[in-house]
């Protein structure tokens, strides 16, 4: 399995990063640039599955993949099959009781 890991700075947490490269995508001739978000994306291999594993791996996405004072993330889990073709995926936003 394949969970796939978005971490972003939450919309009212100041991105200095993102507001430099917006500056320079402007400056390089994109004036229609009106905001740049910078982020982190993760994709994690798991071998096997057991019931506790989306759990276990949101646990871990708020406690050392993201810092929730100043991020949010999304988890996707995506099941692969044969040829590496995407069967099932989930995507969900944490919760406000999530984030406490």
């Amino acid at each position: 399995m394949k969970a796939k890991v978005i971490v972003m700075p939450k919309a009212a947490v100041l991105d200095p990063q993102g507001n430099a490269v917006c500056d320079a995508m402007r400056h390089l001739g994109m004036p229609e640039v009106r905001s740049v978000r910078i982020g982190k994306y993760m994709e994690i291999d798991i071998d096997g599955q057991n019931s506790d594993l989306e759990t276990r791996l949101r646990g871990l996405c708020r406690d050392l993949l993201s810092n929730p004072v100043i991020e949010d993330y999304e988890l996707e889990q995506a099941d692969t099959g044969e040829q590496g073709k995407t069967r099932k995926s989930q995507r969900r936003k944490r919760t406000a009781k999530e984030q406490e």
